[in-house]
């Protein structure tokens, strides 16, 4: 069986690298995000979410993953056409296998368009 670490990691290589539909099978029905600006509840919201930045995407840049049984906080550089040096950090909880909450932090006016 796959860990918390090991669920997140293929998580974030799935959407990382533009496909959603399979990050979405390590997703709950009914998980909980927190990001800058909202709060989505379940798996459909979730995945247009993040299927909305994952086109952005010119490449991820050093990640961090520090894992304590079924939370895990991963560290990255999410690189789009406005930024390659902002910070995005996510601390997932991990139940029954699928992610089921998410916090997500990063600066949103770093990724508007490009001045």
């Amino acid at each position: 069986m796959d860990t918390a670490h090991d669920i997140v990691q293929n998580y974030h290589r799935a959407w990382t690298s533009g496909d959603v539909e399979r990050a979405m099978t390590y997703i709950a029905d009914d998980i909980t995000c927190r990001a800058p600006g909202v709060d989505l509840g379940g798996k459909e919201a979730y995945s247009r979410y993040i299927a909305g930045f994952a086109p952005t995407l010119t490449g991820i840049g050093d990640i961090a993953v520090f894992a304590d049984g079924d939370r895990v906080a991963l560290f990255y550089y999410p690189q789009t056409a406005a930024t390659s040096t902002a910070p995005a950090a996510e601390y997932f909880t991990v139940r029954d296998g699928m992610i089921a909450e998410s916090v997500l932090v990063f600066d949103r006016l770093s990724y508007g368009p490009p001045r």
